[in-house]
């Protein structure tokens, strides 16, 4: 314990284990601290490739691990095999320069192992396809049928491997290609025997998948360039994000001008972009975004990333961006890049590390790497050949495994080329481009580079290997918002209640709209036995009080949203509206309509309706009044049961907030609906608009009758006339309104608040007035016992007036033939004096009659009769 505690790094336990050998260590126990030493030993028929000893210093080995090789025949006793090789040494792609070299360092170095192949000798027979199918042809066929038979077949290009690889079958051939990155080679169908160890162009798809999924995003869009590896690319994209629940909402594509489909995108509002084109059309392309503003916070932008690294800086004669301008287009965009190269440190299968490697190949290099095509994939070239050496190690049964023979391939063995096939398609070793691993389809499956532009200069943000679905994110992704944006403008739905100012407002008139028919209300029954009070039919005023009331009333579920109530309760709320409405005016308009067409009828037709003016029965009126409010009451029940009301949901076009977020607002609003609402509103305006109309024309007809049986009817007109119009502006102007819900609300409410307060105040305003002031409140009885007779109409007081101008005009006829009898009485005497005074005239000589004496004054007298038939 006096010695004081410390921490000390362990060297790697994998120097303690040797695969076909043995490992000592002395100086210490395990774990293998600083001093340590250990000792290899192969097992017999293996022989020691490195250094025997290594020592522990600090947490590192002195030296390298060996390993145990299996001892190999001599090279004059070794069989040998034939690759046959197109590296395009120029043309589209010059990928051999590179990768010829490559190949030719992999065959020592595997030719070397005497733990692979040790029977067998690999060699090279290759030809200058320039990348062109034409010149392959030709070669092709010169392997296939010159001596040495080729085991496998190696082409680079695309176009060149399509070629092969399609005729290969016929031969019982596996290609394994070095340089093909077309998704079209993907089709085990067409290709059933092919192998690349470059990556498809359809890799880039899992990385941006990952990255969605990442970030969170569910929704994108694309723009491609029409070509062919661009178009299976996408199409592989689109299954991809299918299967991990996202969509692919927009999908552009353009041959060489992309304008309009970015105009497209903005137009749609398409947030995450993957865009696939050459870098001459990527630089068209973010020219356009620059003019449509489609970058910043809000946009993310996924490019390939085989670009040069100042690909927007370039000078480009076909577009109209300065530079500035491009680099800001382009700022924050994602780049996804095949890893060719591993990026770790770590040795691969030929006790190599990348950087090894490199250093190694550029010595073998005539010119300067970034001079020399293919340099970038000539990793892939040096592991398809150890990727081809296992698979024929493992079938040839190397390394003391039962196996075929080699040799004995031809081109119709088609035994041989399928445990090639097998031992191919179960590959999986580390080479210096990373694991390398093929997936069903024969392709390549790698490590991703992710990059992001910052600054101008493309930064590296994370690696994803596909094969084990291993994100490696370093944490330096930067936004210019300070985070990912949404892959969509969010959108938020809000309701548009109600104000609740307007609401309360007419809430309160209406509750005093209420109150005030209940005080008419009671006045009217209070005083039903006022005989000016049942001159103006009293029962029916009571129905329009009544029928004000529910009118009334029905502006409190007129106001009611959600923002008061449940979607549930909302269905009672449109008919509580519909029934309130509905039987309000029914009730309230039906009764004024009611004593105005009873006055029209009698009082219009002046001899064919004059006993009707001597009676009134008044159940005819309130029969009227059932029959409009029970037709209102069978086409609600009706349209309640057959298609009720119910809520529906209006949607608006979004709003954009004012403040600078990526949100918009999707405002809604609620209805009271039905599926076939205008038939409905068809049915119920129609009838009520045409009672409204017909009033209006009673109400003109009959404004200068006078009857004392409905004494109001002048005032029921003047309200008709305010109902009438008042709803028929309303109703039109509501349903144009309806999306604007405060003014709908003003306008129906109060419609019906001031037709309630005018009908209430002329119909029973001018009523309370003339029994406050004139004090008429006595009974009919007690107005009988003063005038003797029992009737209270109009006619009757006429009939009290004209017997009374009768009587005056008897009294005067009595003075008259008064005054007639004395006249007599006085002539009577003068005749008597004058005939005493005078003798009989004689008769007249002319022969004529004698002339009579004078009319006799009984001859004025009149008959009585006469006087009756003139009053009559």
């Amino acid at each position: 314990m006096d010695t004081p505690s410390r921490c000390v790094r362990i060297c790697s336990k994998s120097y303690l284990i040797l695969e076909n050998g043995k490992v000592f260590l002395t100086g210490g126990d395990l774990p293998a601290l600083d001093g340590a030493r250990v000792d290899f030993r192969c097992d017999p028929d293996f022989h020691l490739v490195g250094g025997s000893r290594s020592v522990c210093n600090q947490g590192q080995w002195s030296s390298p691990k060996p390993h145990c090789q299996v001892n190999r025949t001599p090279h004059s006793e070794r069989r040998a095999v034939y690759i046959g090789a197109l590296f395009p040494m120029s043309g589209g792609w010059p990928g051999g320069q590179a990768c010829q070299p490559a190949v030719e360092m992999a065959l020592e170095d595997v030719n070397s192992r005497r733990d692979i192949l040790p029977d067998y000798e690999l060699k090279l027979i290759h030809h200058d396809s320039k990348c062109d199918p034409g010149q392959a042809t030709k070669y092709l066929y010169e392997l296939l049928y010159n001596d040495p038979i080729k085991i496998i077949l190696m082409p680079g290009c695309s176009s060149v491997s399509t070629l092969v690889a399609e005729a290969a079958r016929m031969w019982n051939l596996i290609v394994l290609s070095y340089g093909s990155s077309s998704p079209a080679l993907s089709n085990r169908q067409r290709f059933p025997t092919f192998f690349r160890t470059h990556p498809s162009a359809t890799l880039h798809n899992p990385t941006r998948v990952k990255l969605f999924e990442k970030w969170g995003w569910k929704k994108i869009a694309t723009i491609q360039q029409t070509t062919e590896v661009f178009t299976s690319t996408l199409d592989d994209l689109e299954e991809r994000v299918k299967e991990a629940g996202i969509e692919i909402t927009f999908r552009q594509s353009f041959f060489s001008d992309p304008a309009v489909p970015v105009k497209n995108l903005k137009r749609q509002d398409a947030r995450i972009i993957v865009g696939l084109f050459y870098e001459t059309e990527a630089r068209k392309v973010f020219c356009e975004v620059y003019k449509e503003r489609l970058f910043g916070k809000k946009y993310v932008w996924f490019l390939i990333g085989w670009y040069a690294d100042n690909w927007f800086k370039t000078y480009d004669p076909s577009i109209n961006c300065t530079v500035d301008e491009m680099t800001e287009a382009v700022e924050g965009h994602i780049t996804t890049e095949i890893v060719m190269l591993n990026p770790a440190n770590t040795r691969s299968i030929s006790n190599m590390t990348s950087q090894e490697f490199v250093e190694k190949l550029t010595k073998r290099l005539k010119r300067h790497p970034e001079e020399t095509g293919g340099f970038q994939e000539a990793p892939l070239a040096y592991d398809a050949i150890w990727a081809l050496a296992l698979a024929l190690n493992k079938t040839s049964g190397g390394g003391g495994r039962s196996g075929v023979r080699l040799e004995d391939f031809n081109y119709n063995n088609q035994t041989i080329t399928d445990q090639i096939y097998r031992a191919m398609n179960s590959s999986s070793f580390e080479g210096v481009s990373g694991h390398v691993v093929f997936d069903a389809s024969g392709s390549r499956m790698a490590w991703t580079l992710i990059e992001q532009l910052q600054g101008g200069s493309y930064k590296k943000i994370g690696y994803y290997d596909s094969t084990k679905d291993d994100l490696s994110w370093s944490k330096t992704d930067k936004w210019i918002g300070g985070s990912p944006p949404a892959d969509q403008t969010l959108v938020i739905k809000t309701f548009r209640f109600l104000s609740q100012k307007l609401f309360i407002s007419v809430s309160v008139l209406s509750s005093l709209g209420i109150v005030l028919a209940v005080v008419c209300l009671s006045f009217n029954i209070y005083n039903s036995h006022v005989r000016y009070i049942q001159n103006s039919q009293p029962n029916l005023n009571n129905l329009t009080a009544v029928g004000c009331s529910l009118a009334l009333a029905a502006v409190f579920p007129l106001g009611l949203d959600g923002y008061h109530i449940g979607r549930n309760q909302f269905p009672f709320v449109c008919q509580a509206r519909l029934w309130l409405l509905g039987l309000g005016f029914s009730l309230g308009y039906g009764s004024m309509f009611t004593k105005i067409w009873w006055v029209h009828t009698v009082f219009t037709k002046k001899e064919e309706k004059k006993e009707w003016r001597k009676t009134l029965e008044p159940w005819k009126l309130y029969a009227t009044v059932g029959l409009l409010v029970g037709m209102d009451v069978l086409t609600l029940a009706i349209w309640q049961i057959v298609d009720p009301l119910h809520r529906t949901i209006e949607t608006f076009a979004k709003e954009e907030p004012k403040e600078d977020i990526d949100v918009s607002i999707l405002p809604q609003l609620e209805h009271c609906s039905s599926k076939k609402m205008n038939t409905w509103l068809g049915i119920f305006y129609g009838y009520k608009g045409l009672l409204l109309l017909l009033g209006i024309f009673l109400a003109y007809e009959t404004k200068s009758v006078s009857t004392e049986k409905i004494n109001d009817h002048r005032a029921v007109g003047m309200a008709i006339y305010n109902v009438a119009v008042l709803c028929l502006i309303t109703a039109p102007v509501t349903m144009i309104l309806s999306s604007q819900q405060d003014a709908a609300f003003a306008f129906a409410s109060l419609a019906i608040v001031f037709s309630s307060y005018i009908t209430l105040v002329v119909l029973f305003v001018p009523k309370i007035r003339r029994l406050i002031t004139r004090g008429e409140w006595q009974s009919e009885a007690q107005d009988t016992m003063k005038t003797g007779s029992s009737t209270n109409n109009n006619e009757e007081e006429k009939s009290r007036l004209l017997e009374k101008e009768n009587r005056e005009l008897e009294k005067i006829i009595a003075e008259k033939e008064e005054r007639v009898s004395e006249l007599r009485h006085q002539l009577q005497s003068r005749q008597q004096l004058r005939s005493r005074r005078h003798p009989p005239t004689p008769p007249d000589p002319s022969g004529g009659l004698p002339r009579g004496p004078p009319e006799p004054p009984d001859r004025l007298s009149c008959d009585g009769s006469r006087v009756h038939l003139l009053y009559k």
